[in-house]
């Protein structure tokens, strides 16, 4: 695969970097030894290194000329509570912990635009490197923002890679808007009177009311929101303190919903408290309802969209990228930054064949080492782009 601009050193080095910390996951807000490995590469590129941002966030900066523009790049470094079951030489070493979602590739490619930027870069201005911790349960980037992200080091756009089991090696995909979707989990507690098996006029089946609950609940989607609006909500959990010949005294649903926008969230959230409160009504029970946002909507800038599906012209090919793909519906972390700096989500091919074709999060998951060199080329191409040198800045 083309490599674009990125040397055959440093693209060995990328691949020796993805390897170490494959075979050494760690898990969000626990990634010391990964953030240190990070520091001390951005540092022996000669580029401004900070850490401890929202924990073991690392951020690198690199200036050139006196140019005031700035651009700002994410990657993320945490890795996944599953036990690895694949076969690759790099497996992780650590029971119970891999990166099953390319966390390690992401970091790899941001590292290596690092290094060939710090060394060959020509551009006129800052390019900011945000190695973020605890994406996978979306507190990573409130963390980094609360901590004064986007105040100590400002940029004017953020951007931010994933890779995507199913399509085409190093293919790109973006569109302006909705991206990702929105995540909120909610339980819903059911308090009622429960009794003996055989007889259940005596008392209030929380089963029953449980099962009718969620049949109701499959209608929001169906029978409540616009079609033309998406969203999902699933029951992943139904537990009862029901036994033999006892009737279910409570009852607690568990659950997740998704939206590609915040109107269509909320409104998911007034229809499952409504539909709780009429059901707690019909039967005469106690029942609550937690609603938690996790991750909001993810929302690509117009503009940073243009600028990033150019970059991505110019390294794979007009061919091999998709400028208006399909939302998809799971969620993403950067969503939050995304919501402070004008921002671009952009996937990238990891395959449709193998480990690197198998879904994320799957056990037997592997990020392509292929595509490293083609990630990174796409983020040294979009710094030089938005960062012309002052030369050519002159010329405008």
């Amino acid at each position: 695969m083309t490599t674009g601009l990125i040397t055959p050193d440093i693209l060995d080095d990328m691949v020796s970097w993805r390897h170490d910390f494959h075979q050494h996951p760690e898990l969000g807000f626990e990634e010391h030894r990964t953030s240190a490995r990070i520091a001390d590469l951005l540092q022996s590129f000669g580029i401004e290194t900070h850490t401890g941002i929202g924990g073991t966030g690392v951020v690198g900066v690199l200036q050139r000329g006196n140019g005031t523009g700035s651009i700002a790049f994410r990657a993320d470094m945490d890795a996944l509570p599953i036990t690895e079951t694949g076969d690759v030489v790099w497996r992780s070493q650590t029971c119970g912990a891999m990166h099953a979602c390319g966390h390690d590739g992401h970091s790899s490619m941001l590292l290596g635009a690092a290094a060939h930027l710090a060394r060959h870069g020509n551009f006129n201005g800052r390019v900011i490197f945000i190695f973020q911790p605890n994406e996978e349960h979306g507190h990573g980037a409130a963390a980094m923002i609360k901590d004064g992200l986007f105040t100590r080091f400002e940029t004017h756009h953020v951007f931010a890679m994933h890779n995507i089991p199913g399509m085409p090696a190093g293919h790109f995909a973006t569109r302006s808007g909705a991206i990702t979707a929105s995540e909120s989990l909610f339980e819903i507690t059911i308090h009622a009177q429960g009794g003996h098996a055989a007889l259940p006029h005596m008392g209030v089946d929380a089963i029953l009311v449980g099962a009718q609950l969620v049949t109701a609940l499959q209608g929001i989607v169906s029978r409540n929101l616009d079609p033309a609006r998406n969203g999902v909500v699933s029951i992943t959990e139904f537990i009862t303190d029901g036994r033999r010949n006892v009737l279910a005294g409570s009852a607690t649903l568990k659950g997740d919903a998704r939206a590609l926008g915040d109107d269509t969230n909320a409104d998911i959230e007034a229809a499952m408290r409504r539909i709780c409160s009429g059901m707690a009504a019909t039967h005469d029970v106690d029942i609550s309802v937690t609603y938690d946002t996790v991750f909001p909507a993810l929302h690509n800038n117009h503009a940073a969209v243009d600028a990033a599906v150019t970059a991505a012209q110019a390294v794979a090919g007009a061919e091999r990228v998709n400028p208006a793909c399909d939302p998809k519906l799971f969620s993403e972390d950067f969503a939050h930054m995304a919501r402070a700096v004008p921002a671009c989500f952009m996937l990238i091919g990891n395959g449709t064949e193998g480990n690197a074709g198998q879904p994320l999060h799957a056990s037997d998951y592997d990020f392509n080492d292929g595509i490293l060199g083609r990630g990174a080329a796409w983020i040294s191409t979009l710094a030089q782009q938005m960062l012309p040198p002052a030369a050519d800045q002159a010329k405008l």
